[in-house]
């Protein structure tokens, strides 16, 4: 091979090989990138609560297993507990799930089971919920645990109290007997006043719509209203201020569009269709014994919960 030719296969072949080298590179830097993003499920080993993070007594630890092996033993419900130190980048939702998938809390066919995730450095926890308690443990309520029972604990620090709380009130709620409100921390000041007033603000100017525009169209909105009504206050402030909340809408709607009516307020028309402007609307169980840990028994989760943070 001459000079030449030599030259000619260099140039065609060197691209080539330096383009293929970049490309399983580049591959291998990604499947490094995503594995080490995703935060390994540490071994059930036979235990309810797993404190990595090293925040609880021991005290509370075996506190815990106590209460949450009777509770499985008299319900079948499993509850784990996982303390991190860190999500180490990876989404709180998807982790969460993946603990689950991998433990497979519950009983199999009842889907009975329920994690407590807790990610110290990041401020962050989830309460995943498998698909047969989704009926005792809804989002809202999960919502309202975490932010009444463990968050204001934990910022004050006190990781065992609020961890212990947490498990309480989840007992509670299975059993039916939770309240939000004995639970509650004594002062709303811990949440932010921004967020009650944007969320009234809209349900404001939304009610106002609906007193102003004559006719059918401003009950519908009544109505529309009611279940934004029902969510938002049980959420942010609990049981019985939300009530009162709803109690005040539901009665003073109706006596407001009274008063509009007969002031003659409502001057608003709604639309019927056509080309014409107006207002339009659209839309396996524990296996525990003396001698031996417990173990999933291959229950299913769907994403059920709610996440939050301190």
């Amino acid at each position: 091979m001459n000079f030449a030719m030599m030259s000619g296969w260099i140039s065609t072949r060197v691209p080539v090989m330096s383009f293929r080298f970049a490309s399983w590179l580049s591959i291998l830097l990604f499947f490094s990138l995503t594995t080490r993003a995703q935060r390994a499920v540490p071994e059930l080993w036979g235990m309810r609560v797993h404190d990595e993070a090293r925040i609880l007594s021991s005290t509370t630890v075996h506190n815990l297993e106590n209460q949450l092996e009777q509770f499985e033993d008299s319900t079948t419900n499993q509850i784990a507990v996982l303390i991190i130190p860190s999500l180490e980048g990876a989404v709180l939702e998807q982790y969460s799930l993946s603990v689950v998938e991998k433990w497979q809390l519950g009983k199999k066919g009842r889907d009975n089971g329920v994690l407590l995730l807790i990610a110290v450095n990041d401020r962050k926890m989830r309460i995943e919920v498998g698909y047969g308690l989704e009926g005792a443990l809804p989002d809202i309520t999960c919502n309202q645990i975490i932010r009444n029972q463990i968050a204001p604990a934990f910022r004050h620090g006190d990781f065992d109290a609020g961890v212990a709380n947490g498990i309480a009130a989840i007992i509670d709620a299975i059993g039916g007997e939770y309240t939000a409100g004995d639970f509650m921390d004594s002062s709303i000041d811990d949440m932010p006043w921004f967020i009650g007033l944007f969320v009234f603000g809209i349900l404001g100017i939304f009610t106002f719509l609906g007193l102003s525009i004559k006719g059918g169209a401003g009950w519908f909105l009544y109505v529309f209203l009611i279940p934004f009504y029902a969510a938002f206050p049980f959420a942010l402030y609990g049981w019985e201020t939300g009530k009162l909340i709803l109690i005040a809408y539901l009665l003073g709607f109706p006596l407001l569009k009274f008063l509009f009516s007969k002031m003659g307020w409502s001057n608003l028309e709604s639309s019927g269709g056509g080309s014409g402007g107006g207002w339009s609307s659209g839309g396996g169980g524990w296996s525990s014994s003396s001698g031996g840990g417990f173990s999933g028994g291959g229950g299913s989760f769907g994403g059920g919960g709610s996440s939050g943070s301190w």
